[in-house]
């Protein structure tokens, strides 16, 4: 039931036009702010708290926020309407240059993303500009959900690994074809995670980058996708690549590489912070709580 609703609507986003798409997707976005006061709140609160910003500068980022949350949500049912010719014109690359020479090396290239703007349609101008990009799908609470962007994904020409057994084996399959990794750089590491400062708080971050890029000896290039100020199209930003830096020092060394991306995070969100997702819960593991525990530990 679920799965034929979201490709009838899927269906009909794709034969509406993209501007009158964006028009409907900016009224969804202030239904959505009105609407999930509970995301809303802890959005204000965070970007309050993060950024130092007023309670009512708080207030307008995070409207804008939801904003772009509708459009991006209405976008992503739109994909299968996106092919070759029309992707240029909806998403623009500043330095397209600086992934087609790291793919030459061989090596394969870790990707680094971000909850930034309408991430999916990133992977999707990615692919259908030719770049041979695989990604883990990133699990939703309902399987149906999953699988319908799975789908999506896929069709606009990405390669998927389900999360599970299979993953690291999948990853490590692409690198060895030189293909680029794309990971999310923003999302909560767990306990097993690196915790380093990020927005004036420690915050567990995901140890893939740090792995890949060390086992692989592969370029890290962060890229981020930004909604252009009237509301139509992306601009996607692709940094400068850096290096796993081997000291010997593993622990230090995934550290540094890990505080490296997570600083260049840092620096887009608090450019374009109406483009971030305020309301993830990025800080949900407790650092005093793991750091107690390792103290316990190297005590024992």
């Amino acid at each position: 039931m679920l799965y034929a609703l979201l490709k009838t609507l899927s269906w009909l986003a794709s034969h509406t036009p993209y501007k009158l798409l964006v028009k409907l997707g900016k009224g969804l976005g202030y239904i959505l702010w009105l609407v999930l006061k509970k995301q809303r709140v802890r959005a204000e609160n965070t970007i309050h708290e993060r950024l130092g910003y007023s309670r009512k500068e708080s207030k307008e980022v995070i409207k804008k926020m939801f904003v772009n949350l509708g459009i991006s949500g209405l976008e992503m049912l739109y994909m299968p309407a996106l092919n070759k010719d029309n992707i240029r014109g909806l998403v623009t690359f500043d330095h397209p240059e600086i992934l087609w020479e790291a793919l030459q090396q061989k090596k394969g290239v870790v990707m680094l993303a971000c909850h930034m703007d309408n991430w999916e349609w990133l992977g999707a101008a990615l692919a259908l500009n030719g770049f041979p990009l695989s990604a883990v799908e990133k699990p939703q609470p309902n399987r149906v959900y999953s699988d319908f962007m799975n789908e999506l994904r896929r069709g606009a020409g990405q390669e998927i690994f389900a999360r599970g057994t299979s993953e690291i084996l999948g990853c490590a399959r692409a690198m060895k074809k030189g293909r680029m990794l794309g990971l999310i750089a923003d999302q909560d590491g767990g306990y097993d995670g690196i915790f380093v400062p990020f927005l004036g708080k420690m915050a567990s971050t995901p140890t893939g980058p740090a792995y890949f890029a060390r086992k692989f000896k592969a370029p890290c290039i962060n890229i981020f996708i930004i909604r252009k100020p009237d509301g139509y199209g992306h601009q996607v930003f692709v940094e400068e690549p850096f290096y796993y830096e081997n000291t010997g020092d593993q622990k230090a060394d995934d550290y540094n590489l890990t505080l490296k991306m997570t600083r260049s995070v840092e620096n887009i969100i608090r450019k374009y912070p109406e483009n971030w997702l305020w309301f993830q819960h990025r800080w949900n593991t407790p650092y005093e709580e793991v750091a107690e525990k390792g103290q316990e530990r190297r005590e024992k």
